[in-house]
């Protein structure tokens, strides 16, 4: 079964909202219409694109990490992104049945450390965002497709 995308609302109400609800700092994430036009919206579509019929990024984790990696790396917001993306994986991968089993601490510095990391390096972070998923990644059933994060 083909994972299930995240669409704009649900990154403006669910990871947007609880962003700047549970991880607000002494940066304030500015009001999500003030995003950069388009690339919030590429970086939700590339995990799904397709070169002659087949995924480019194949299954849930690989879906997942490139928008992760993007969410963080192209700056779709003018502040918060990786509190953003931490936000957007987490519910992209509860919409799909999964949740990270990782503490705040080591999933901050993960993030951190995709935010430092250089352009260059791109398919070997991506590669290295996969293997931190795979290695927390737990089932999280879901009743159905307006079951949220509670």
């Amino acid at each position: 079964m083909r994972p299930k995308s995240l669409s704009l609302a649900e990154i403006e109400f669910i990871a947007f909202r609880l962003a700047e609800k549970f991880m607000t700092w002494n940066e304030p994430i500015p009001d999500f219409g003030s995003r950069f036009p388009n690339i919030l919206e590429s970086c939700l579509n590339q995990p799904f694109v397709q070169f002659s019929k087949k995924d480019l990024y194949r299954g849930l984790v690989g879906k997942a990490s490139i928008m992760f990696y993007l969410m963080i790396k192209n700056h779709p917001f003018q502040n918060g992104n990786k509190r953003i993306a931490i936000m957007s994986l987490l519910y992209f991968l509860n919409k799909n049945g999964k949740w990270l089993n990782i503490d705040n601490k080591t999933l901050y510095n993960f993030t951190k450390n995709i935010a430092t990391s250089k352009p260059q390096s791109r398919e070997k972070i991506t590669i290295y965002i996969q293997s931190i998923i795979k290695k927390h990644l737990i089932d999280f059933p879901v009743k159905n497709d307006n079951q949220r994060i509670s």
